[in-house]
């Protein structure tokens, strides 16, 4: 048996990259830890938070619900700010994420690492999926962190943009909508980097097959309910269509030379 570190950037993006690998590890005996970058203060306030408590607090708790349900045995956080979204002035705040320095972060990773004898460290593709500064830093961070604590098996976690343009085009025909609030989504526009959504399937090496484990993804995004566009649009879908979305979650792993095939982070 091994062990699984995914690294992530905000609280609920461990849900529906890699929510169905760490349950699929942690059912076939792995350990699984989950590292998230950040405190995710910028994503959406519910209405109903407290007196004196925080979106962090909500959203603290939140992932440790989303731990539970997929099983995870070790929640680490590194204590970054959330840096906002491209072009935001939260970009610029020096101790956001996006502004530290990538041997420091990659430092404190690479001492979980360390510390579990990791054997699969997964992160997120060049642009972390659609530019994101936090995202597109856990990708230099976290290649960084491998080389570092002697990672060997590193894996870009990603979407398969040519998958989703299939399901879309279905969903399109059936008059359903493709993005959250009802509007019609494209992949192929830009995202939050000018650039496509994720990744086009010719450059994609694995395909992880976690149709098993969907009712675990499904409610490891449950729990994230503070996050209401994202959670509410995935919670919406008919379970048939959820599983038929998301039960392959998609990877290229560093250094594979291979064209995209079905295989496993353990294999």
């Amino acid at each position: 048996m091994g062990t699984l570190v995914c690294f992530h950037a905000h609280p609920d993006d461990e849900s529906i990259s890699t929510g169905g690998s760490m349950a699929r590890a942690v059912a076939e005996g792995h350990r699984v830890v989950l590292v998230v970058a950040t405190n995710g203060d910028f994503g959406e306030v519910p209405e109903d938070l407290a007196k004196g408590e925080t979106l962090f607090d909500r959203r603290r708790r939140e992932s440790e619900a989303s731990v539970a349900a997929l099983g995870i045995h070790r929640l680490v956080w590194l204590g970054y700010k959330d840096s906002g979204m491209t072009g935001w002035t939260q970009n610029e705040d020096p101790e956001s994420f996006w502004q530290t320095s990538v041997e420091d972060a990659a430092e404190r990773l690479a001492v979980v690492l360390r510390e579990e004898n990791a054997d699969v460290l997964t992160v997120y593709d060049w642009h972390g999926n659609y530019g994101h500064p936090d995202h597109v830093k856990v990708h230099t961070v976290g290649h960084r962190a491998a080389e570092l604590a002697g990672t060997q098996r590193v894996f870009e976690a990603t979407m398969n943009r040519d998958a989703m343009k299939r399901f879309f085009a279905i969903a399109r025909e059936n008059g359903e909508a493709t993005g959250p609030d009802g509007e019609d989504w494209d992949p192929d526009g830009p995202a939050d980097d000018g650039n496509p959504f994720g990744t086009p399937e010719s450059e994609l090496t694995h395909a992880v097959d976690v149709g098993a484990y969907i009712a675990h993804k499904r409610a490891s995004i449950t729990c994230h309910k503070s996050q209401v566009t994202d959670a509410g649009f995935f919670m919406s879908m008919p379970e048939e269509a959820f599983a038929i979305a998301f039960s392959t979650e998609w990877f290229t792993r560093k250094g594979a030379d291979h064209e995209l095939r079905e295989g496993w982070l353990f294999e």
